[in-house]
């Protein structure tokens, strides 16, 4: 009772205290007041990136259909993948920082502070001018970022330009979502504002990796506009009835062929500014001694996993890919097989990812003219000219043998051959390799870490990962946001809505040679049971998806992609499949396995939904269509 009463005193004590709303004009003025403290707010804006670099913050990963998971971690993106998204409390909710997301608003509220400041030349007087336009820009971008963010997830957003006073009434508090145009223009605004106070590579890299460009910028650009020009967004009719509470159109209901045009603009100027910058398509070089085959291969894996790589157009320095590679990790070294805590093998790849790939000649699988696609799931011997490849002399199935060389880069399966640097002799000759099967060194081990689908995605798994007995060592690489083949193939995209398709293809068969592979026009003719269909829009484009799948697979692109393509309700309401993992034998292996039967509902799925709870707190926000 004695201490009930103190409490009940203190409180009474502290009551007038806490009515009081504190000014927080000091703080922020401590905060502006010389260029080590606006450096930490500089800082701060940066800080709610996405955690692109991880299973649990990238939802791309595991809400579509290119990797899946055995089940035991409740992975909120995960969930969105198997169409369990709901309103009550939205998986990964960028609007509000909740499900697993940050808090995008609140990040464009310290920009805007940050903007604010940092514009006023009387506050952070020892912040010289030059450095203060580029402080300035980079705060932009990742203000033009985080709408771009929200602009790609919900559609119309509430734009927020500049913030809300704490005076203000609830009323004013309570603003409404801005026309999909409107936000795109005011995104882009940003975006040209921004690039204009960029450095266009980054020179103090001792320190300063990471921080925004001029490229980046444009990049970022160009993916807006050519988000904007895609389907969902351009004259989209299943939105033509979706309106503010005033009426207004939120959705343009007419298609405009100027938005494409507007998105080859955004390409043609990012690839030019990095040419400049010295950016290009990243090749493999070693002393090793190893075969073509391999140093192909490297090159695929190393675009990626390359720490800052040459084909680096925006890398996340503070997202570093270090728990992905544990989790895409296979135990290869049979010197350590019980270790399946440095290796779980818990994001694996599935048998829709592995049939994006092309076969040897370049074309689909169901449409190569020399590929066995009816028998694929038939067994065949390994040979000897097939050893880097697959283990020589390994009975799998037909569907591993004659892929391209970004198959084997990609993906791991059983009888793969998984090159890495501490490998046997440093040489591609006698290095590891995956025997999957129930028994076999390399199958499920525990009731947790696993590979669920009988692969796994080798292209995330930097080639100086080494395993030890219950421990590894990694090299870590910041998370590639964005890469100049994604912005190459943007330009093809664009390029070919636009009736260009012959340099279309200029720019999807550069990123082919380094896949080594011939040209689009090349293989279709020779292969393709289809040999004209390049010579279409239609064909080029589905053409120019397919080598999107490929090219940027486990990136957490197609999730996207399949969305402004407009094709997520076909794609994603498909049996998700991996290999019999329970069985011993070829035969019983190498058969199909459902592991889940996905669920897209359109039109409701191509847009998150905002909380019911935020539709009560500002009635001048409407839900999305079909929540």
């Amino acid at each position: 009772y004695v201490l009930l009463l103190l409490c009940a005193a203190l409180l009474s004590a502290c009551k007038n205290y806490l009515d009081i709303v504190p000014d927080n004009v000091a703080t922020i003025d401590n905060a502006f007041s010389n260029r080590k403290e606006a450096e930490k707010y500089l800082y701060t804006c940066y800080s709610y990136l996405p955690w692109h670099n991880t299973a649990s913050g990238n939802v791309g990963f595991l809400g579509a259909d290119e990797l899946w998971t055995p089940g035991y971690d409740s992975f909120s993106t995960w969930e969105i993948g198997r169409g369990n998204q709901n309103i009550n409390d939205p998986y990964m909710n960028f609007w509000e920082g909740r499900g697993g997301a940050r808090d995008f608003y609140n990040a464009i509220r310290d920009c805007n502070i940050f903007l604010e400041n940092v514009s006023d030349n009387s506050k952070v007087n020892d912040l010289g001018s030059s450095m203060r336009k580029r402080w300035l820009s980079e705060v932009m971008f990742l203000k033009a970022y985080y709408h771009f963010y929200l602009f790609r997830m919900y559609g119309p957003i509430v734009i927020a330009d500049k913030n809300v006073p704490v005076t203000a009434s609830a009323d004013a508090v309570k603003q409404k979502r801005a026309p999909v145009d409107e936000v795109v223009k005011y995104i882009t605004g940003l975006l040209d504002s921004a690039a204009a106070g960029l450095p266009d590579v980054v020179t103090d890299r001792s320190s300063e990796l990471g921080r925004v460009t001029r490229p980046a910028a444009l990049t970022l650009k160009a993916k807006l506009l050519l988000t904007a020009a895609s389907p969902l967004f351009n004259g989209n009719p299943d939105y033509v009835n979706f309106k503010d509470k005033e009426g207004g159109q939120l959705f343009n209901p007419q298609f405009s062929e100027d938005k494409w045009q507007a998105a080859v603009t955004a390409c043609k100027e990012a690839v030019d500014v990095c040419t400049t910058a010295g950016i290009k398509l990243y090749e493999f070089s070693t002393f090793y001694k190893l075969s073509d085959t391999t140093k192909i291969q490297m090159s695929i894996r190393n675009s990626v996993c390359e720490k800052w790589s040459q084909e680096l157009i925006w890398g996340l320095s503070a997202r570093t890919a270090n728990e992905i590679q544990v989790d895409c990790m296979a135990r290869i070294d049979p010197s350590y097989l019980a270790n399946m805590w440095s290796s779980r093998e818990r994001i694996t790849p599935t048998l829709q990812a592995a049939a994006f790939f092309y076969t040897d000649k370049g074309v689909p699988i169901n449409e190569d003219r020399t590929w066995k696609y009816g028998t694929r799931y038939l067994l065949r011997t390994a040979a000897s000219a097939e050893r880097f490849n697959i283990i020589n002399g390994y009975e799998t199935a037909e569907f591993n043998f004659n892929r391209e060389p970004r198959y084997y880069a990609d993906i791991a399966f059983d009888g793969a051959v998984w090159y890495m640097e501490n490998s046997r002799n440093s040489t591609d000759a006698d290095t590891w390799t995956v025997r999957a099967k129930k028994g076999q060194p390399q199958s499920q081990l525990g009731a947790y870490n696993y590979s669920v689908t009988g692969l796994w995605a080798k292209k995330l798994v930097n080639w100086k990962f080494v395993m030890k007995e219950s421990s590894h060592t990694l090299e870590q690489y910041p998370w590639p946001e964005m890469r100049l083949a994604d912005l190459y193939l943007m330009y093809a995209e664009a390029l070919n809505e636009v009736g260009r398709g012959d340099e279309a293809m200029e720019w999807l068969d550069k990123v082919r040679a380094r896949a080594g592979l011939k040209g689009v026009k090349e293989s279709w003719t020779n292969y393709s049971v289809n040999r004209n269909k390049f010579t279409t829009r239609q064909g080029l484009r589905s053409i120019i998806q397919q080598e999107r799948s490929i090219e940027l697979a486990f990136e957490g692109q197609r999730f996207w992609d399949l969305r402004r393509w407009k094709t997520a309700d076909v794609v994603l309401n498909q049996a998700i499949q991996g290999w019999t993992i329970d069985q011993e034998g070829a035969v019983g292996y190498y058969r199909p396995r459902l592991l889940y039967n996905q669920r897209f509902i359109a039109p409701r799925d191509y847009l998150w939904p905002l909380r019911q709870d935020e539709l009560i707190i500002n009635t001048n926000l409407v839900q999305n269509p079909g929540w």
